[in-house]
């Protein structure tokens, strides 16, 4: 088993760590992103697109994700997430293999290409999702590091994953858009308590064990800031593994809706969980390594 570098959830009180692997493993002549791009992301550690999909393409994506909602044997699957109180479609997990469409999309070189040139290698999903926001229904995800718990509970080892997180709606700044502090990605926050048999059961509803606590989050937030993505449907977010990030909960009429595909370098196959007693479901953290061609 790989070395440690980023131990979490030992049951004892959170530690900042600094990042011990690469951002950004590729060049300009490897991808789409020049090389501005590409030493902004280091520095920030994210990029984002003003378009990625074009607009007729935004209304196909929409008419999808409104046949995945109601689709009544596809919310009685495992891979469906249902929010806890307005029973609502929270998230649909593996969507690259329940949709057609998605898949597609998933594997475009505008997706995928950017992602293989900052890994600097061969890519495979590790996981993808649609999430829904409803309007006046949608709930918080709280700030955390996606490899805090990839790390933990799937057994990644290195820093070398990053998203891609694509709008299906219009993303407001009053209905819940992604936030990330920007630099975040370079402190890897050792989180408290210890990770319960299943913990994906509760954790994908409503997530508390490996996110950070107040005072780290405030330290954090005092140092980076905090970066809110808005932008018209077909806009897109890639960001770092350990980007410190989170959404609010929408209140308004209007629903936030995006596509979410993990690629992780096969130069970083999952191992044994770092940090808890057993691997999460292959929905949520794939054991498939073949890479997106």
């Amino acid at each position: 088993m790989t070395e440690d570098l980023y131990p979490t959830r030992t049951g004892t009180g959170p530690s900042f760590i600094n990042r011990a692997d690469p951002v950004a493993y590729g060049s300009a002549s490897h991808g789409p992103l020049s090389a501005g791009d590409l030493a902004r992301f280091d520095a920030n550690g994210f990029h984002a697109f003003e378009q990625l999909i074009e607009p007729g393409e935004v209304a196909a994506f929409r008419t999808e994700l409104n046949r995945l909602a109601s689709d009544a044997a596809l919310k009685a699957d495992e891979r469906t997430i249902i929010e806890p109180n307005s029973r609502e479609v929270r998230s649909i997990f593996e969507v690259h293999k329940v949709s057609e469409v998605f898949a597609t999309l998933l594997s475009d070189p505008r997706v995928v290409g950017p992602a293989r040139q900052i890994l600097g290698s061969d890519v495979y999903i590790h996981q993808s999702r649609v999430n829904f926001k409803p309007g006046f229904a949608g709930n918080t995800f709280f700030w955390h590091s996606d490899f805090e718990t990839w790390h933990a509970e799937d057994g990644m080892p290195r820093m070398r994953a990053v998203s891609v997180s694509i709008a299906l709606t219009e993303n407001l700044d009053s209905n819940g858009p992604l936030m990330i502090m920007p630099g975040s990605h370079r402190t890897f926050v050792s989180c408290p308590g210890e990770t319960p048999a299943d913990h994906y059961k509760a954790s994908l509803r409503n997530q508390e064990i490996g996110t950070p606590d107040d005072d780290s989050l405030s330290t954090l937030a005092g140092k980076h800031g905090i970066q809110q993505f808005t932008g018209l449907a077909g806009s897109a977010t890639l960001f770092d593994c350990n980007c410190t990030h989170g959404s609010n909960s929408n209140i308004t009429p209007f629903p936030r809706s995006n596509v979410f595909v993990v690629f992780n370098s096969v130069e970083n196959t999952l191992e044994a969980p770092f940090g808890a007693p057993s691997p999460r479901p292959p929905f949520i953290a794939s054991r498939d390594f073949t890479p997106v061609r």
